[in-house]
């Protein structure tokens, strides 16, 4: 892992910084610089660039920003990643700001089969920036340069060429001469004066070397096997029209090879060609042009092939780029599907709710009858006037606990001085308020007709008691 650079180190040298400390290493860490936007990725325009080995689709080109807000608190964003981006185990919604504290924990992508956790994880931390230093991750600027690093070592140098020279038949070391792929330039040696020293009629102007060679198999065909590997990474996680792509791919194997061939034989044919100009000092002048129409040939089916590799490259990525909105829609409708059976399902629960709702409704209203019914029952057995089989108006109990209307026992005791009911000889009469204002309560829950006729009976005994 690269480390970052000593002047960065010297700023911050007893300070604090804010970073995601990755969980369970103590590598990768990620810095967030105050000021700076932080973009996470596995594409080359991000900061720190995230190449999953398990899982390379894991982490989308840029996947998530970090930045702060004006009051400068750091917040984080899911840019529409296909996997998303977990904030204290919960999914964040695609282009909303979340702001994140100390101790939070961030989630990129879900849990393979067979896992508990996701690959990238990281912990919130503010730490002092000595412990912090040598857990950085290098940004995505130092992995390029890094990547072009290996991209240089992969051109043939002239002193690999010059070796390739030495070891011929002829056994002479001499350096190869750059041509240019451009026809109608004449032969630049840098080898020794005596391949310098050739006439000019020897040299035919339509001779090409290496250094258009260099540029277009340094600059385009170099990076094929890398670009190559990382179409087969992706390939190898895409699921939808698997023939196709596949089919796309042995094609592309196939040209790259063709090339790499062509290559090698346009390398042979110019080192033979220079070989036999320094051995043919004088006439053989037809073979050198036949060489070096060869050479041109090879060159031109070399140029034709690489610009055919090209095109299928930029072919595949579009391929697969429509493959991954595929896949990013068919989740979205499966988050759909899931969103539908767990609102069906509260559905179903509510429904229950309300038919268990609807039965303890019924079961209170059955009851509530019974007690209607019940006081009913006991109003017209237990709080009637025997003698004006009316509920009792204005009732007084006598000394043998029976009790009556106030009316009609002084009525009734204007004929017998004797109770109605035991026949006891009637010695008191004590007006009882308690059954006065039981029954003017219950009357209150009857029918209409029920009070109206207790209201005009009470006034007709008021008026015949004031007469």
């Amino acid at each position: 892992m690269g480390e970052p650079g000593s002047l960065v180190r010297g700023d911050r040298a007893g300070g604090r910084s804010w970073c995601l400390r990755r969980v369970g290493m103590n590598a990768e860490w990620l810095l967030l610089e105050d000021g700076d936007e932080v973009t996470v990725g596995r594409g080359f325009g991000v900061t720190y660039q995230l190449v999953s080995k398990i899982c390379p689709l894991m982490i989308s080109r840029n996947h998530c920003v970090l930045k702060q807000n004006a009051e400068g608190q750091w917040t984080i964003m899911d840019n529409k990643s296909l996997n998303g981006v977990w904030l204290n185990r919960e999914r964040l919604e695609p282009l909303e700001v979340y702001s994140i504290r100390k101790g939070d924990h961030i989630q990129l992508g879900v849990p393979l089969e067979n896992k508990e956790n996701a690959e990238y994880e990281y912990e919130v931390i503010e730490e002092d920036w000595e412990r912090i230093y040598p857990c950085l991750a290098p940004k995505n600027d130092h992995i390029i340069g890094k990547n072009k690093g290996l991209r240089t070592k992969r051109k043939f140098s002239l002193d690999e060429l010059e070796g390739l020279g030495a070891e011929g038949p002829s056994n002479l070391k001499c350096k190869i001469s750059k041509v240019s792929c451009e026809p109608g330039q004449p032969v630049k040696s840098s080898g020794k004066s005596e391949v310098a020293s050739h006439p000019p009629e020897y040299l035919d102007p339509k001779l090409t070397s290496l250094e258009p060679s260099e540029k277009t198999t340094g600059a385009h065909v170099s990076p094929g096997p890398v670009e190559v590997v990382e179409l087969q990474q992706k390939k190898q996680k895409k699921t939808s029209n698997p023939s196709a792509s596949q089919s796309s791919l042995d094609l592309f194997r196939v040209t790259m090879s063709r090339i790499l061939k062509l290559k090698t034989q346009m390398q042979e044919k110019q080192v033979a060609v220079l070989n036999v100009k320094k051995q043919t000092q004088e006439g053989n002048s037809k073979m050198i042009v036949k060489m070096e129409q060869e050479l041109q040939d090879l060159q031109s089916q070399l140029c034709a092939e690489q610009a055919q590799q090209q095109a299928r490259v930029e072919q595949l990525e579009k391929t697969f780029q429509e493959e991954e909105q595929h896949l990013q829609h068919q989740a979205l409708m499966e988050e759909l599907n899931r969103s539908k059976k767990d609102f069906e399902a509260i559905l179903q629960a509510k429904n229950k709710e309300l038919e268990q709702t609807k039965e303890e409704k019924e079961k209170v209203q059955a009851q509530k009858e019974e007690v209607l019914s019940h006081m009913n029952d006991v109003l017209e057995n237990e709080l009637q006037c025997i003698i004006c089989s009316e509920y009792f108006i204005e009732a007084v109990t006598l000394n043998c606990a029976h009790s009556f209307c106030s009316y009609c026992i002084n009525e009734w005791m204007k004929r017998k001085i004797e109770c109605p009911i035991c026949r006891k000889d009637i010695k008191s009469k004590t007006h009882s308020l308690v059954l006065d204002n039981c029954i003017n309560k219950m009357v209150d829950n009857l029918s209409s007709e029920v009070k109206e006729r207790r209201i005009v009976l009470i006034r007709e005994r008021k008026a015949k008691r004031l007469s």
